[in-house]
């Protein structure tokens, strides 16, 4: 997903400027995201129910398309703040940093993000059914299969995982990461669902219904839960996102969008 935001220039800033012209903003289409273009863009998000953070993602532009949508607003935001026991920019600020960007993909059926892991579903069905997983190993290493690999990615990863159901109908859905924050199938318990059916059925839903689930997910995760609520974000990062989140900052960018959301906060209290 292209994201348009604070800085950027030139023809689709433009055409963004016009859109929000369009819905009743009177800004410059100059094709410079600048301040005006940045609260202009909030205005219109906080009007139609959306996540307001001044970004133009695919929901914001389904939103100036006048598109459905089943993407994130601020209602669910509240929402997920009130569960956590921190404030909407903190969830937000992991929203921005931690999510896959979208949570479904950009076609007709709006089809949820997913990706299947091969190896993941190799250790649950060999649980589950070994003659299955001896069938499944032999004849589609593609979707069955002892290392990571295999990734087709988009839409291309349902008939991996439609040939993994075949052999195990839960063990294939568990072995999945789903939505917005692709959060593994097997999961399910620690986001708050007592079936992997009820978990996807809820993924399936709504972005709000993803970002409820990786409330809980947060929640259940009592040293990860208090290091948000800590804003520590070093010890969430590392609790998160692993050893590496110091190789890839993800510390240092959850401060500074959590900065960022306070401020835009702040400006439109």
């Amino acid at each position: 997903m292209h994201i348009i935001k604070y800085g950027a220039r030139g023809a689709e800033v433009a055409e963004l400027q016009s859109a929000l012209n369009r819905h009743g903003a009177n800004i410059a289409e100059d094709g410079i995201f600048g301040e005006a273009t940045e609260q202009a863009l909030i205005r219109f998000q906080a009007a139609n129910g959306l996540m307001a953070d001044g970004r133009c993602g695919d929901a914001t532009r389904a939103a100036l398309a006048g598109r459905p949508t089943k993407s994130l607003t601020e209602a669910d935001i509240a929402q997920a703040a009130a569960l956590l026991e921190v404030e909407p920019a903190a969830v937000k600020a992991v929203i921005q940093v931690e999510s896959a960007g979208a949570g479904y993909l950009k076609e007709p059926q709006q089809r949820v993000k997913i990706l299947f892991e091969r190896h993941i579903f190799a250790r649950l069905l060999k649980e589950r059914d070994s003659a299955a997983y001896e069938r499944a190993c032999r004849d589609a290493a593609h979707i069955c299969h002892s290392t990571p690999g295999g990734y087709k990615g988009g839409v291309a990863e349902y008939p991996r995982l439609a040939r993994a159901m075949m052999y195990h109908h839960e063990a294939a859905m568990e072995s999945a990461s789903w939505g917005l924050f692709q959060i593994m199938g097997f999961n399910y318990k620690q986001a708050g669902f007592d079936s992997i059916h009820a978990f996807v059925d809820a993924m399936k839903e709504s972005e709000g219904q993803q970002l409820a689930a990786f409330a809980r997910f947060i929640k259940a995760d009592k040293a990860m839960h208090a290091a948000l609520k800590k804003h520590d974000w070093a010890a969430f990062a590392k609790r998160y996102n692993g050893p590496a989140y110091q190789k890839n900052n993800y510390d240092a960018k959850l401060a500074s969008a959590y900065r960022r959301y306070q401020a835009l906060a702040g400006q439109t209290a």
